[in-house]
Order: C-alpha cells, then structure tokens, then sequence
C-alpha cells in the first residue's frame, strides 16, 4: 500500500538548498548517512491537470496568507522569483531557490484537501 510521496529537486547547489529547506523553511530532516537530509513535508495534495503538450510535474508550497508568508521568507533572506499575483485558483508567486530554480507557493482560493492547521 502507498505510504506518502517522495518529491525529488535535482540542483547543482544540492548543500545550498538542503541547507534552505532545513535553516530558512525550517522543515524537519533526518539524516539517511553522510549528511543526505530527506526532509518531512506539510500535509500534502496532488492535482492532475489536463496538458495541452508533454507531460510534466510542478511542486508548489501552499500557505493561508501569500503576503505574510512572502515577508517572513524576505526577512529571513529569500528573494521572491515574480511579484505576487491573481490566478483565479489563488494567489501566486515563487521562491528563488539557492543555485538557481523557483519553487511555487501560493495561498489557494479553491477548497483544499489538506486539513486547516497542518
């Protein structure tokens, strides 16, 4: 039986951004040998959206409030990728990853399946 999900970021900054997620994010980690963190994630959902093209896959870090959550990170150092915007489904934006890359976070408009809280 299917237990969670393991979502992969492939970088050439790897100590950067796992030092990003465990210092700045403050997500929890535990080491697998040799300084290998896998980090724990919030309570997560999975959309499947029609593609017009190849398939592909997106992570995005949701939060209830973009512009709280958007200036915490920029006190802690992190640059946002794009200004904060109306999507129809919520509120967008993206976080610079160390290195190079966006990570999306975005407060949704639409019911979600992760509970309040969490």
């Amino acid at each position: 039986m299917i237990l969670g999900v393991h979502a992969l970021i492939y970088t050439q900054a790897a100590e950067e951004v796992r030092a990003f997620f465990r210092d700045v994010l403050e997500f929890p980690a535990i080491d697998s040998g040799g300084g290998w963190l896998i980090f724990g994630l919030p309570p997560a959902e999975l959309g499947i959206h029609p593609a017009e093209g190849p398939s592909f896959h997106e992570l995005w870090l949701m939060c209830d409030d973009v512009y709280a959550t958007a200036q915490e990170l920029r006190r802690k150092g992190v640059e946002l990728a794009r200004p904060i915007a109306e999507a129809g489904f919520g509120l967008t934006t993206a976080i610079r990853l160390p290195g190079g890359g966006e990570l999306g976070l975005y407060q949704p408009k639409h019911p979600t399946a992760v509970p309040k809280g969490k």
